[in-house]
C-alpha cells in the first residue's frame, strides 16, 4: 500500500528534515502550477517516468521549464535503448503515484529500488526544490540537502545530470 503525503511528512520528521507545505487545488499539469509562482519560492519540478526496452525503469526530475530531449536523454541517463514513458500501472505499482502526481518524493514507495532516481544538474542549483508530497494537491518545498538525504534514507542512490536545457524566453 503506498505511503500518504501525512506518512511522508512523518518520514521526513524521522529524519529531522524539516519542509514547507502549501496546499491548493489539484495541479494536473506544470502549467497549472505556475500560477502558484508568486507563493512558492524555489525550483519548481517536472518529473519524466520513463523506461528503456530491458524495462529499467527512471524517474527524471527537471525544472519546470527546462526542454529534455527524449530521443537522446537514453545516452545521457545510461538506459538500456531508448525510452518512452512508463505506464500508469508501473507509476503505481514502484512509485506509488498516479499521473498528475509524480514526484521525487514518491521514491519513498520504491523499497525494492526499481526506478533509478535521475536529478537534473540545473534544478539542483536552486537551495530549495519544490515536489508534490504524492498527492498533486500540495506542494512541499524541500531544502536540496535535505532531498538527496531523504533519496539516500530510502535506499536510491541518486544521480546528478545534465539532461536538460532551461527553455529560452521570449524578447
Amino acid at each position: 500500500m503506498p505511503k500518504t503525503a501525512a506518512e511522508l511528512h512523518d518520514y521526513l520528521a524521522s529524519l529531522g528534515i524539516e519542509v514547507k507545505t502549501v496546499t491548493h487545488p489539484p495541479l494536473f499539469t506544470v502549467a497549472d502550477s505556475q500560477n502558484l509562482r508568486g507563493e512558492i519560492a524555489g525550483g519548481h519540478t517536472k518529473n519524466l517516468f520513463l523506461k528503456d526496452k530491458k524495462d529499467n525503469f527512471f524517474l527524471v526530475t527537471v525544472e519546470e521549464d527546462a526542454i529534455v530531449d527524449l530521443k537522446t536523454i537514453h545516452t545521457v541517463i545510461g538506459a538500456a535503448s531508448k525510452v518512452s514513458f512508463g505506464k500508469p500501472e508501473k507509476l503505481m505499482e514502484y512509485l506509488g503515484l498516479i499521473p498528475g502526481s509524480v514526484s521525487v518524493l514518491g521514491a519513498i514507495n520504491d523499497s525494492e529500488h526499481k526506478v533509478s532516481i535521475i536529478l537534473d544538474e540545473a534544478l539542483m542549483r536552486h537551495e530549495i526544490i519544490n515536489a508534490h508530497p504524492l498527492t498533486n494537491e500540495a506542494t512541499t518545498s524541500i531544502h536540496c540537502d535535505d532531498l538527496m538525504r531523504f533519496l539516500k534514507a530510502t535506499g536510491h542512490d541518486v544521480r546528478i545530470l545534465s539532461v536538460s536545457t532551461a527553455e529560452v524566453a521570449s524578447a
